[in-house]
């Protein structure tokens, strides 16, 4: 493989793979979740500060190890065979083809608001009970676009993510700008704060148009803001897609570790401002009843779409198009991202004896075309599998499980491999990864107690792939480690 991505490469990947459309879309389910505007910048800023602190941590096991597959790479080095092959299904199940499909269906869900052909409710084939709809066609069709694209040459895939996360990058800028401008010209975002600490959540019940909400203190609050932050989270995932295409940077064992910190901090950051121009742009409560984008605020915002609520109050009936453009290109760009990146994952488990052999193989433009033609073939599957929210648990839940289980790597490491050379070491080594290790140990706690049956769907896919470890094992003749 061709080593072709820079410093400025690797840091647009990580930035690119994680802005997707959730900035765009969670902050109303947050708003409904923790109900004030102090505990909704909360849920964004710790949502940052735990990505950021895993962030860290990697670096000093991309630096060890610079080379294709990553994360599994990391895992198998730490803990064997077994354990990297069920991260390694997980990724391929769930991880990062639902993202792929998650993103895929969002870009097609806005494409309706130009072609109102792709709206959601269009149902163009049903047998039985199954519908397929022309939205999930279209996701199908971008994710087979972007796969053929990548399977010509990483040229072209660096191409795509330079102009689609650079154009991003600058809109999200435009979005703040305007927002918090607007802010100091009204009196939107001090409302917003007078009661910026009185937690509170919605109450959804039966055959009942009213809502109440239910005052939150102490350990209410905290589960409540461990359930809200499994839409941050999932909006600030897949920045460690870059570590699995190491074997394609440019001095991995400086790009990758700083492309991380860069990447991460500039997500966080951009997060973090789009909710303040939020708030300076709309109410924070509202009503779902409401005939105006300021009656329903931030929490009751048409379709959770808070991004295009919040520029309609800037420029009126044309920010529904503007918005739709916007998440197009996010989504576009980010889908680009996981989907270069991905492939290279299952490329190196393949040649460990741990996936289809064929997904070793480079073709004529030196990339792992096969590799790239099952990640989009399961992902397409999984766009007529369930819904967006379905899919976003299942894969930030499965997600959080494995960035614990690879930063407990890194003290397994530490004793393992004393003498391996670290051109990086973990920031605040050992409180920070201890840190970060405790914290997502709770949230990952917290969605088992709240949402259970999508996080304990995630539990059975990673479990189903224990025995298909084995049938790979002896059918590939692998060895233990």
């Amino acid at each position: 493989m061709k080593k072709s991505l820079n410093l400025f490469d690797t840091t647009l990947l990580v930035a690119g793979s994680m802005i997707g459309s959730g900035i765009f879309i969670v902050s109303s389910d947050i708003a409904r979740s923790v109900g004030s505007a102090g505990w909704l910048l909360i849920v964004w800023i710790l949502s940052g500060v735990i990505t950021l602190l895993a962030a860290l941590s990697y670096g000093e096991l991309a630096g060890m190890m610079p080379q294709a597959g990553g994360q599994f790479v990391y895992i198998k080095k730490a803990f064997g065979n077994l354990t990297a092959f069920v991260y390694g299904w997980t990724v391929f199940l769930v991880i990062q083809t639902g993202v792929i499909a998650a993103v895929a269906v969002a870009f097609a869900k806005f494409t309706g608001v130009f072609i109102p052909f792709f709206e959601e409710g269009n149902v163009m084939i049903q047998i039985g009970i199954v519908k397929i709809t022309s939205a999930q066609l279209l996701a199908i069709t971008i994710i087979a676009i972007l796969t053929f694209i990548n399977t010509r040459g990483i040229e072209n895939g660096k191409a795509i993510q330079r102009i689609f996360t650079s154009a991003k990058l600058l809109a999200l800028f435009a979005l703040i700008i305007v927002g918090i401008y607007y802010g100091f010209h009204t009196d939107v975002f001090s409302n917003n704060m007078i009661h910026a600490w009185d937690a509170k959540q919605l109450i959804t019940k039966t055959h009942v148009t009213t809502h109440e909400f239910l005052p939150l203190s102490g350990i209410a609050l905290a589960s409540a803001i461990g359930v809200a932050m499994i839409g941050s989270l999932f909006s600030s995932d897949a920045w460690n897609n870059v570590t699995f295409i190491a074997g394609e940077v440019e001095k991995p064992q400086r790009n990758i570790p700083l492309g991380l910190f860069l990447g991460v901090s500039i997500v966080t950051i951009i997060y973090v401002l789009a909710n303040v121009a939020y708030l300076c742009l709309l109410p924070l409560d509202g009503s779902a009843d409401a005939d105006s984008v300021i009656g329903q605020g931030i929490m009751f915002a048409q379709k959770d779409r808070v991004g295009t609520a919040a520029l309609f109050v800037v420029f009126g009936d044309v920010a529904k198009y503007l918005m739709a453009a916007l998440i197009m290109v996010s989504t576009f760009g980010c889908n680009n991202g996981l989907i270069l990146a991905g492939s290279r994952l299952f490329q190196s488990m393949a040649k460990e004896g741990l996936f289809f052999k064929k997904a070793t193989k480079l073709n004529k433009y030196n990339v792992p075309q096969n590799a790239l033609i099952l990640q989009g073939i399961w992902a397409s599957a999984l766009c007529l599998s369930g819904s967006y929210g379905d899919l976003l648990d299942y894969a930030t839940f499965s997600s959080l499980l494995f960035y614990i289980i690879t930063i407990a790597g890194l003290f397994v490491l530490r004793k393992k491999m004393p003498d391996v050379h670290r051109p990086y070491k973990a920031f605040g080594y050992p409180f920070v990864p201890a840190l970060y290790i405790v914290l997502t140990s709770l949230v990952c706690l917290d969605l088992l107690v709240y949402k259970t049956f999508n996080t304990g769907m995630g539990l059975v896919i990673i479990a189903i792939g224990v025995p298909v470890y084995f049938l790979f094992k002896q059918k590939n003749n692998v060895s233990e480690n």
